[in-house]
């Protein structure tokens, strides 16, 4: 479509798709939508510090073990699209409650688990329900705030939250599990999910994509549902099949051909789940594919940070989470700073600023000693990393919904939270392989333990921090500095006979 079609229908489109729908609890209403975001976030990391208690208990063997979080990643990632455009097609606040509903119902069948199969298939459940919850949640945002600098506060709100709840995760998953016992990291979750089914429909607005049908895509949705989900199972189990074993490259190929189906089929589709034009919003296009370094760099880092701390230092895992506290206070600070600096400054710059700190903050990681104090070693660099990922984070998520239109919002939403989900699983998996390679030959060479573990922890930092200069690279070269309302593309998933219709079309409804 030429910029003039684009300019002439742009506003048209958007004016057709309403106002944001208003609330007369606004603040609450946000609350409520963080704490879903929380709920998402927390339970990737929650788990960690767990993970000895839960595999005395259940009988996990030591290569099965990793399934209590990859269970989880692999349904989130690989629905999380999905449930970004059942979310524009069915209803925001209506997804948001069933996600909610299904997630807290998983976490209750957790932490009554009796055995590790049980548990395994209950973390699946729980990230199904994660991937509803997610993009529905960011899609009200999108909904309820007008972009610009009421919108950048929300998305900055949201950001902080994103970012901070892996160190809030670590911190609660040590007091819950050394307190209490093992089954509380899921039981603390049923009275919050409780809470956002309960207030969803009295606090939040209805909301759905204008499209002039209700036609769902089959066939794209299992094609990019499998396609994702057989490429995480492919990452997660990598190391224990081996990366160049042919199993892993099966799984990869048979990743890669469902993925290539289901841009064909998007090509061909009358209403694509995720139409090809979306990408012609480069800011969008580069956004996701920084959000996708993003996940892959950040991560590996909470892991190996926590694994150093536990493992070489000897932290209990109260003292580790207490140390996190450091990330997650700092990052809450630094996402207030990066929303109103995106208003003024641009997504662009704050992404890229974010990006280059964390870069520089690798740096300092790989000076950690074998012994030694946490103010002198690893303060310095917490309180890098703490404001650098505020930062990035709050571009990032800016940079991925500007310029979308309202009918998108699901659609958007769900992209982002798929990029960052799918780069933290393969990054996770690729530096568990180079940290596990670089300390058996340390200890093949003689080298103590604690030694031979900081020195395949050195690797990784390596590793985060040239995809940190990477992912910043991404940001100067692809996103635009500033976008405006004007120049944003028309619904992607509007064909040009659609659009000259828009205009008798609404967006919102209260039902």
């Amino acid at each position: 479509m030429s910029d003039t079609v684009q300019t002439a229908v742009g506003p048209a489109i958007r004016r057709a798709a309403g106002s944001p729908p208003q609330t007369r609890h606004r603040g609450l209403a946000l609350g409520l939508i963080l704490m879903a975001q929380l709920l998402v976030v927390i339970d990737v990391s929650i788990v960690t510090l767990a993970l000895p208690s839960i595999q005395h208990k259940l009988g996990f063997s030591p290569v099965d073990l990793q399934w209590v979080i990859s269970a989880y990643a692999l349904a989130f990632g690989g629905f999380l699209l999905l449930g970004g455009r059942s979310a524009d097609l069915l209803g925001r606040r209506r997804v948001l409650i069933a996600g909610a509903g299904l997630f807290t119902a998983a976490s209750l069948a957790c932490g009554l688990a009796r055995s590790a199969g049980v548990l395994v298939a209950a973390r699946a459940v729980e990230g199904l329900g994660a991937a509803m919850m997610a993009p529905a949640a960011l899609a009200l945002i999108l909904a309820m705030f007008p972009e610009g600098a009421e919108r950048n506060k929300a998305l900055g709100a949201f950001g902080a939250v994103s970012g901070a709840g892996g160190a809030i995760g670590v911190l609660a998953g040590g007091m819950l599990t050394t307190w209490l016992s093992w089954p509380w990291i899921f039981f603390v979750n049923l009275p919050l999910g409780a809470l956002i089914v309960a207030g969803a429909r009295p606090l939040l607005p209805e909301s759905r994509a204008s499209l002039g049908h209700r036609r769902f895509d089959i066939a794209g949705a299992i094609t990019v549902t499998g396609g994702l989900s057989v490429l995480v199972y492919a990452v997660v189990t990598a190391g224990s099949h081996g990366w160049a074993s042919a199993t892993t490259i099966g799984l990869l190929c048979g990743a890669a051909a469902l993925l290539g189906a289901f841009i064909l089929i998007e090509a061909r589709s009358a209403a694509p789940l995720l139409p090809l034009s979306f990408f012609r919003n480069r800011t969008v296009a580069g956004a996701n594919l920084a959000g996708l370094l993003l996940g892959a760099l950040m991560f590996p880092m909470f892991v190996f940070l926590s694994l150093y701390m536990q493992q070489v230092l000897g932290y209990s895992a109260i003292k580790t989470g207490v140390a996190f506290l450091v990330i997650a206070a700092g990052m809450i600070a630094s996402s207030g700073v990066a929303q109103n600096l995106v208003t003024r400054a641009g997504a662009r710059v704050v992404l890229t600023i974010g990006l280059v700190g964390f870069a520089a903050a690798q740096l300092l990681f790989l000076r950690l000693p074998v012994s030694g104090g946490f103010a002198a070693n690893l303060l310095p660099g917490f309180l890098i990393v703490a404001a650098a990922l505020g930062l990035a984070f709050v571009g990032d998520f800016i940079a991925s919904t500007s310029g979308t239109s309202p009918n998108d919002a699901g659609l958007a939403s769900g992209l982002i939270n798929t990029s960052q989900q799918i780069g933290g699983a393969i990054g996770l998996a690729v530096t568990t392989t180079i940290a596990a390679t670089r300390t058996a030959a340390l200890l093949r060479g003689g080298d103590r333990p604690a030694a031979a573990l900081t020195g395949g922890f050195h690797d990784v930092y390596v590793v985060t921090g040239a995809l940190a200069i990477a992912a910043a690279i991404v940001a100067v070269t692809l996103i635009r500095r500033n976008r405006t309302a004007d120049e944003a593309l028309p619904s992607a998933a509007l064909t040009r006979s659609e659009a000259g219709h828009a205009s008798v079309r609404g967006d919102h409804d209260d039902g």
